[in-house]
């Protein structure tokens, strides 16, 4: 296929030329409906082409046209035999995935640091979840890969699990060795799945660790939004091979996606694939290059670290994906990222107890990168070395507790809420995880031990943030009824 072409954009552009009288959904009428606040802000274009199912304009969940010609674009891009384009995100990517490799009662391994849509996956397909515990990074205070040997310990246990979900790479840039992986799998003809949000950038650089699909995964969904220039909330499936079966995979995408696709997202997609097939190389080579030089920048201020490994032998760091740390000045993630942006104007990704992610890409300046080291090394000297090196925190994580019942079993059974203390015993109604490391403590329908309480208990007295509990100040957490 001709990569020089767009499609979607191309109908699009028709139809705006044309400008038909519009009864039609939505009702905003090109830009006439909108807001002038709203218009003002950002222009007329976004709004006369956020259309619907219209003469010439194709049908996401029914393609035969336009849409049908992006996708394919889009799966030859990438190597895949076919390509979905998502409007919910790689979240209901990820749902779907789950829905169409196991149902009710049947197994897939999950590392425990999954993304909390693998919950939500593992509700609606009523699957049993094997647990897997990612390496961790002791310097850094990281949980990343999972290892082939854990896979293979993981069939082990349970020989009869259908399916392999991983998430690679992690947030932290951090990538499975998924070719040894997926051979695991397709020597017990099961599936494997990867949760590719933060890797639909990797395809195009000799310099960055390779694809999922390149190296055997069966399906992968991809946050194109997040590192190959779409926009927030566009997102790619890929299936590869014959082991899944796509009409299901088509199925299940009508199930958890919506039925009012947004055109703007979709050709979002369409413009970030042609972009990336004429001068994807190049980008990522300016984005390896902005980040390889912040690093540089970093590491020379005194008292900071870049992490450079991505620990376990097998696996592999993004190079873009940009960990650092002040830890040796006694500077936390949390004020580092503070101070980024309240003293300098830097906004970050994401910080953890110990570190900052910046996320570098091609479209990063070259004075931003300067502006970021410069406003670390201010963080540094504010800091001086008064304070001592940054308390670790304990890694040890309590044994993952038995559950006695599936995801989606706890979920439709009645629920009530309870003081903190008296949670002990009872069975979870709903997720703990503490931030860092990311891996949930508990999860709904396993018992809540002695073990896991005195975690959750540490985390709450140390402040350490707690992601899934209802209640904001943990006071009380929700429990099945018995």
């Amino acid at each position: 296929m001709d990569q020089n072409q767009t499609p979607l954009l191309d109908a699009l552009e028709r139809f705006e030329r044309d400008r038909p009288a519009f009864f039609r959904i939505p009702g905003h009428r090109y830009e006439r409906g909108i807001s002038g606040r709203l218009r003002n802000m950002m222009g007329d274009g976004v709004f006369r082409f956020d259309l619907t199912e219209a003469e010439g304009l194709d049908d996401l969940h029914h393609p035969e046209g336009a849409i049908l010609e992006a996708q394919r674009l889009a799966a030859e891009l990438y190597g895949a035999d076919w390509s979905w384009f998502l409007v919910n995100g790689t979240t209901c990517g990820n749902e779907a995935m789950i829905l169409s490799a196991v149902g009710p009662g049947e197994k897939i391994i999950v590392p425990r640091n999954a993304h909390k849509s693998v919950l939500m996956g593992l509700i609606l397909s009523g699957a049993v979840p094997v647990w897997v515990t990612p390496g961790y990074q002791e310097d850094w205070g990281v949980f990343g890969d999972v290892s082939p040997e854990s896979v293979e310990e993981a069939f082990c246990r349970e020989p009869d699990s259908r399916a392999v979900f991983l998430v690679s790479p992690t947030y932290y840039g951090i990538c499975s060795d998924i070719r040894r992986i997926a051979g695991i799998c397709h020597e017990r003809g099961a599936l494997l799945l990867v949760d590719e949000a933060h890797g639909s950038h990797l395809y195009f650089s000799d310099r960055l660790p390779q694809g999922a699909l390149l190296q055997g995964a069966d399906l992968c969904a991809q946050s194109t939004h997040k590192t190959a220039g779409s926009m927030t909330q566009s997102s790619l499936l890929h299936c590869k091979g014959n082991l899944a079966d796509r009409e299901r995979i088509d199925e299940n995408l009508k199930l958890v996606m919506s039925t009012s696709p947004s055109y703007v997202l979709m050709a979002s997609l369409d413009a970030a694939r042609h972009e990336l097939a004429m001068n994807g190389r190049a980008m990522m080579e300016r984005a390896v290059e902005l980040s390889l030089d912040a690093s540089e920048g970093l590491e020379r201020i005194p008292g900071f670290s870049v992490m450079r490994e991505a620990g376990d032998r097998s696996a592999e760091l993004d190079r873009t994906r940009l960990v650092f740390s002040g830890r040796r000045l006694g500077i936390g993630g949390y004020e580092l990222q503070e101070r980024l942006y309240t003293n300098s104007g830097v906004s970050t990704e994401l910080a953890d107890y110990e570190n900052v992610v910046a996320v570098i890409t091609w479209a990063n300046e070259r004075s931003e990168i300067e502006r970021l080291v410069s406003a670390a090394g201010q963080a540094a000297l504010l800091a001086g070395r008064k304070r001592g090196r940054l308390k670790k925190l304990n890694p040890r994580l309590p044994d993952i507790p038995e559950a006695v019942m599936t995801p989606r079993e706890a979920y439709f059974r009645r629920k009530r809420t309870v003081p903190w203390e008296e949670m002990k015993g009872k069975i979870a109604g709903e997720m703990a995880a503490p931030y860092p490391p990311g891996i949930p403590l508990i999860y709904p329908g396993e018992i809540i031990t002695e073990e896991i309480y005195d975690a959750l208990e540490r985390c709450r007295q140390e402040k350490i943030p707690l992601h899934g509990p209802a209640s904001a100040d943990f006071s009380t957490f929700r429990v099945l009824e018995p």
